[in-house]
């Protein structure tokens, strides 16, 4: 099996952890597939780019971010290994990672799904999005004035600073954040959040996942548009956003199911 490793730049702290874990998966007969840095680091050769990664499982370590960045772009179960503050979406801390490849090595785990958020612009279609998809102001303090159907009838027009378009794993990022419910991600449910809403009653939306959500910019204010933080377009009025379920879940490697443990540590921190 081909075990893809992703670092954090310039992650110093993790590098004697990926040593051990390179070495544990070779000893165990696997092949290794380095991101570039870490190969440098480590002064191996053969560093790829993530793109180039074909490997079977990827293992990342860093944070949330680490993680969303491999699953924009690839398709296979991954394995996050926590060096940041909170890694709400990863499975085990740092000083854990040698046991965790050990379980992972024994087959020891299981494959949890994820729903991504599907955009289009125009008609493009854009990466996909594990937790949300933001449109926001380009300038700050300036508002924006959004109109929301869900499956082509109208459900609001909102002027506000922006406006999140969440799957259930997002409702506990950037959409909680803003006033949004957190959803169980086994609800199959799609959140819709206005950002400093202007309006009282422009309040957060929960839509059936399969819907249609169609988002247009009503006036000429220059906008953005973020998809989990990694992924940016600039949005023009009368731009058409076209938002729906991914064809393509995530796929994580998890030891067991505790959502609302993680839900409990966040609370507190």
């Amino acid at each position: 099996m081909k075990y893809g490793i992703v670092c954090k730049m310039g992650l110093e702290e993790g590098i004697d952890h990926v040593k051990a874990i390179v070495t544990l998966l070779k000893e165990a007969g696997e092949e290794v597939l380095l991101e570039e840095w870490i190969a440098g680091a480590l002064k191996m050769d053969g560093g790829l780019t993530l793109d180039k990664m074909d490997a079977d499982i990827i293992i990342t370590i860093g944070g949330d971010g680490t993680l969303l960045r491999v699953l924009e772009s690839r398709k296979v179960p991954v394995f996050g290994i926590n060096a940041g503050l909170l890694g709400f979406l990863t499975e085990v801390p740092l000083e854990e990672s040698v046991l965790g490849i050990k379980r992972l090595l024994q087959g020891d785990y299981l494959i949890e799904l994820r729903t991504k958020l599907r955009t289009e612009h125009n008609g493009t279609r854009l990466p996909d999005a594990m937790n949300e998809a933001v449109i926001h102001t380009s300038q700050i303090a300036k508002m924006q004035l959004f109109e929301v159907s869900v499956d082509d009838m109208f459900m609001d027009r909102i002027r506000a600073d922006g406006l999140i378009i969440a799957t259930p794993t997002g409702s506990t990022s950037y959409s909680m954040s803003a006033g949004g419910p957190i959803l169980d991600p086994r609800v199959r449910a799609t959140v819709i959040v206005p950002i400093a809403a202007f309006k009282l009653s422009s309040r957060p939306h929960i839509v059936p996942m399969d819907s249609k959500i169609k988002v247009n910019i009503l006036n000429p204010k220059p906008a953005m548009m973020v998809l989990d933080g990694q992924f940016q377009r600039e949005i023009k009025m009368n731009d058409s956003l076209t938002f729906g379920v991914s064809e393509t879940p995530a796929k994580f490697i998890r030891f067991k199911q505790r959502f609302y443990e993680r839900i409990a540590k966040q609370l507190v921190i």
